[in-house]
């Protein structure tokens, strides 16, 4: 995202900053360029994506690269429903480019508005406790690399590359293009519903196996959980849709506009918030449809927050949770952003959320003009009992020397870093942190 004053700033209104340059290369050859004259100038370049990540990891003070030029299908592999995208390909334009050849991505988050190389270099995943984060659909990337040269990384290309650079949060070059392992276009019978809390939770590990998509929100202040369950048919099956009105009512009306007046109310009467929460839980009501996964995978979210995001052993997600409902009674606080739960597969990927081991997530947020700090400190605090591992892109405070206690494969990463960019071209400040120098 640009503004008229140079100053780039995030979706979430956490990061703002004005680089040295900015560039916007409309081919791998001018990314190159871009590249070997930054080195040559002793400056440092940051590929951004969208700015939807809620830290500072595009952060780009030297040169910011901005890959929206490159965007589209490059080529499409029909037999092995494989296709190569542009690395600045928006998500949310994903379907209708898929379509022609009867495809679609195997899982997506609840937002669209990342750019493919961004989430995916992120570990951005949906929930589904058989299947992966975005990254585990790449089967083959291409890195500009801190020479100005293209590295191709795949299956038969530096194999041993690809388990580090399909989550890379920027660290080893700018990826300026990936091979995505598609399925045949499905679709996805929905049906959401509130439902006692302490039962949802008490359920979640067993429905996050046997269901193909679960997650539940719950609403600080209530006892009720929102419970969103997704399965999967094929295109034979009727398709029902919602109808025009009812997903503007419900997903506008209601999961915007009229939310975004009742976050900004809490936020200068915070005392309302637990009655407001139980009003909201008590309208949203049961619904279920039928349609195309991406028209049921992701969600509109206009009302603008700030979220931290863990990765937790699945087992442990139900303690965890309680342990946070107890915090938030505890210390008095009025929450009135909801808690999401989700889950993922094990992965191979060695900086996925869920490397190694069968996942559970859980997501706190708050309204974007309330200072969050003291709850996300907590919550962490938490989080990291369980062994939890922060998602790269949402608001965490952990340095290289406690990530490194829960990655089992940091070091490898590191190692492959100071091999591709041993004077850190591609660092900022985030990758200094959370990967030290």
């Amino acid at each position: 995202m640009r503004t008229k004053d140079r100053t780039w700033r995030n979706w979430g209104r956490t990061v703002s900053i004005v680089p040295t340059r900015v560039e916007h290369p409309v081919s791998v050859e001018e990314v190159q360029r871009t590249v070997v004259l930054a080195v040559e100038r002793g400056m440092r370049v940051k590929a951004i994506g969208s700015g939807h990540s809620f830290t500072d990891i595009a952060a780009a003070p030297d040169v910011q690269l901005s890959l929206d030029g490159l965007s589209g299908v490059i080529s499409v592999d029909a037999e092995r429903s494989r296709v190569t995208l542009a690395a600045g390909t928006p998500l949310h334009q994903l379907s209708k480019l898929l379509q022609p050849y009867g495809l679609a991505l195997q899982n997506m988050g609840d937002i669209d508005r990342q750019t493919l190389a961004g989430a995916t270099s992120t570990g951005t995943h949906g929930t589904g406790g058989s299947f992966g984060g975005l990254a585990t659909q790449i089967v083959a990337l291409t890195l500009v690399v801190a020479n100005g040269e293209k590295l191709r990384i795949s299956e038969t290309e530096n194999p041993d590359l690809l388990p580090a650079a399909r989550v890379a949060l920027g660290a080893l070059g700018v990826i300026t293009d990936l091979t995505i392992q598609c399925v045949p276009a499905f679709l996805l019978r929905a049906v959401e519903r509130p439902e006692p809390l302490q039962q949802v939770v008490e359920s979640y590990v067993e429905r996050s196996a046997d269901e193909d998509h679960f997650e539940f929100y719950w609403f600080p202040h209530t006892e009720i959980g929102l419970t969103k369950t997704n399965t999967r048919l094929p295109l034979s099956e009727a398709r029902v849709p919602l109808s025009k009105v009812g997903r503007w009512v419900n997903d506008e009306l209601l999961a915007n506009q009229t939310y975004r007046a009742v976050c900004a109310l809490g936020a200068m009467m915070p005392g309302i918030v637990p009655p407001v929460n139980r009003f909201a839980q008590r309208v949203t009501g049961s619904r279920s449809f039928t349609d195309h996964s991406p028209n049921v995978f992701v969600s509109n979210r206009a009302v603008r927050f700030r979220e931290m995001e863990y990765a937790l052993p699945r087992e442990a997600v139900p303690e965890a949770l309680h342990e946070m409902k107890v915090l938030i009674k505890r210390r008095g606080w009025r929450i009135s952003f909801p808690l999401e739960v989700r889950s993922a597969a094990a992965d191979d990927n060695w900086l996925s959320t869920a490397y190694g081991q069968e996942t559970g997530y859980i997501a706190i947020h708050r309204y974007y003009r309330e200072n969050p700090r003291e709850y996300f400190v907590a919550a962490e605090e938490i989080m990291k009992a369980h062994g939890g591992r922060p998602h790269w892109g949402k608001v965490h405070f952990r340095q290289a020397g406690s990530l490194r206690e829960v990655y089992p494969r940091f070091e490898d990463f590191l190692a492959v870093r100071n091999r591709l960019d041993p004077e850190r071209r591609f660092e900022n400040a985030y990758l200094r942190r959370v990967l030290g120098s």
